[in-house]
């Protein structure tokens, strides 16, 4: 029997010809350029958050309209959709690619640099690349480099465009990177400096925009936020923002089916996948129309690759490139409202809200526009509609750890503790091997609820104490710290399930918390209540058959005390 062939996963990798030619498995998404090729405007906006295939989607761009890339057509595109429905425009364009990541953004002279020495390279390298086409190519080239125009090599670029009788069309990658970072150092006013009026951004897009009358025939922009497009307002008002619409909900990312072919073509081996793969990556929707939930691709191939490379799960199910995304809501949250907000999302697992589909710095700490940033940064997604309105929700399990790690960190500097990593460890073990509920919570007690800060104190309730207990429970690769399980008979608070990396945990859990200020006489009706909850959850389908599960009712009374009692 003929051994099957498998192909090697594209981990990282976002150069499109490299996936075709070395054996790499491309999701085929070519569909999609003939979709857009059918939109009415040719200038297009798109976003998606980080590590969604963006830089990959424009380097198959890149290679199906280039008109140097024409006879290669067959080897690139032959085996996929577009190969056998080619459209009109394949091959016919001189493409400049722009990417604005890794701009010096620590000093407005710096940046102001940075950016023109970005703009100007990129012309020089789309001159080189295109000699054959461009006779005076060399001699223009040193020209722009003696005379530094910058962004004026813009009107260098359109000019011998014209004069050879080609179209161009221009893409742009990380269009809003050096955006976010000003925003996030807290560099507004340089930021507003660069993107309004005379600033050397808006200078950019206005060069952009008057080449579209002449030459520049096709354009494609990606990013993470509409934020800056809509701060350059009318120097920049031709683009269509695509990014909400239904029929292009799949055009990033992966679809159950994909992952299930892309398993098939890795020769991922299923027996080795013990977790349930759509709770940890899946999950984002991007329209409230669309019928498919998509993967984070980046989240799923690592955990592939890893499977692949050791061939077992890998340590770390969730890939620390997330945890970028911890320093992001931490930036963003430096007011009292987006904290608030922040914290309410976590609390209750989501947030009604209406996505905007754009919106200006100024608009950042205004509550829906603050949700809709979080919603395109990936940290949250559509979960059902509600009414005009749609109940949104943080996507996957990965996204929930960030979120988690957000808050422990926050009350951490609020309060100024540390915490003590062995002793937890110690503690979370003695949950886990000797049945013990009592160490972990005396530590949780000790070092954290009564070291809350006035500000802390404040939210303090059944859901923040909760927060913070999975916060704290997911440090240990021994469970997997489940919020707000659903079982047949309800919802428990929090259920620790045996870890897939830790097999041999010998005590499962089921938690159910309750909180009374310090004072109240109805402790014992509270008990007596959530050990009947309790004892309905362990009966329930999810639950009865469970091996080693034991149950224990926490009374928080204040911060300062809390009474345990187990068996439920």
């Amino acid at each position: 029997m003929k051994e099957k062939t498998v192909k090697r996963l594209p981990y990282g990798n976002s150069n499109f010809e490299r996936l075709i030619s070395d054996n790499y498995i491309f999701v085929d998404k070519t569909f999609y350029i003939e979709a857009l090729e059918k939109e009415a405007n040719t200038y297009q906006f798109f976003i998606r958050p980080r590590k969604f295939g963006k830089s990959l989607f424009l380097s198959m761009l890149t290679h199906y309209y280039d008109l140097l890339s024409a006879e290669r057509f067959s080897a690139l595109f032959g085996e996929l959709y577009i190969g056998e429905n080619p459209t009109p425009l394949r091959n016919s364009y001189a493409v400049m690619e722009f990417d604005f990541s890794g701009l010096d953004t620590s000093t407005p002279d710096n940046f102001k640099k940075s950016f023109s020495g970005k703009v100007q390279s990129t012309v020089q390298q789309f001159l080189s690349s295109y000699k054959s086409i461009f006779a005076q190519s060399n001699g223009l080239i040193n020209d722009i480099e003696e005379k530094q125009p910058g962004v004026g090599a813009m009107d260098i670029a359109f000019r011998v465009v014209r004069d050879a009788n080609v179209k161009l069309f221009i893409i742009i990658d990380e269009y809003d990177h050096f955006a976010n970072d000003l925003i996030a150092q807290g560099m507004n006013d340089v930021y507003k400096e660069m993107v309004h009026a005379n600033g050397i951004v808006r200078d950019f897009y206005e060069t952009l925009k008057i080449g579209t009358k002449t030459v520049v025939d096709r354009i494609f922009i990606t990013g993470i936020s509409p934020v800056m497009i809509d701060d350059l307002t009318s120097g920049f008002n031709i683009a269509m923002n695509l990014s909400l619409k239904v029929c292009y909900n799949n055009m990033m990312g992966f679809t159950e089916q994909e992952v299930e072919r892309l398993m098939d073509e890795a020769g991922v081996e299923r027996d080795l996948i013990i977790v349930d793969m759509k709770w940890y990556y899946n999950g984002y929707l991007f329209n409230k129309k669309a019928t498919d939930r998509i993967y984070n691709p980046s989240m799923i191939l690592y955990f592939f690759y890893n499977i692949i490379d050791s061939g077992e799960i890998p340590e770390k199910i969730i890939d620390d490139n997330l945890k970028t995304d911890y320093g992001r809501l931490q930036r963003l949250t430096r007011n009292e409202a987006n904290r608030e907000t922040l914290l309410q999302i976590v609390k209750n697992e989501g947030i009604i809200a209406e996505v905007q589909s754009k919106f200006s710095i100024d608009n950042l700490y205004d509550n829906n526009y603050f949700i809709s940033l979080l919603f395109y940064m990936g940290l949250l997604t559509i979960e059902k509609p509600a009414g005009s309105v749609v109940r949104l929700c943080i996507p996957n399990y990965s996204i929930k750890t960030v979120f988690w790690e957000y808050i422990l960190k926050s009350a951490q500097i609020n309060a100024g503790f540390a915490i003590n990593t062995e002793e937890l460890r110690l503690s979370i073990f003695a949950l886990a091997y000797d049945g013990q509920a009592k160490p972990f919570l005396d530590y949780v007690s000790r070092n954290i609820f009564n070291r809350l800060s006035n500000i802390d104190l404040q939210r303090f309730d059944e859901k923040y104490i909760k927060i913070i207990l999975l916060t704290c429970l997911f440090q240990s690769r021994s469970y997997i710290p489940v919020s707000e399980a659903e079982t047949d008979t309800g919802y428990v608070d929090i259920y620790l399930h045996r870890s897939p990396l830790a097999p041999d945990v010998t005590y499962e859990w089921l938690f159910e918390l309750k909180y009374l200020k310090a004072g109240e006489k109805s402790l014992p009706v509270h008990r007596s209540k959530a050990q009947e909850q309790l004892q309905n959850y362990s009966r329930s389908s999810l639950m009865k058959d469970r091996k080693n599960l034991k149950k224990a009712v926490i009374l928080f009374i204040g911060k300062n005390k809390y009474e345990l009692f187990e068996g439920g």
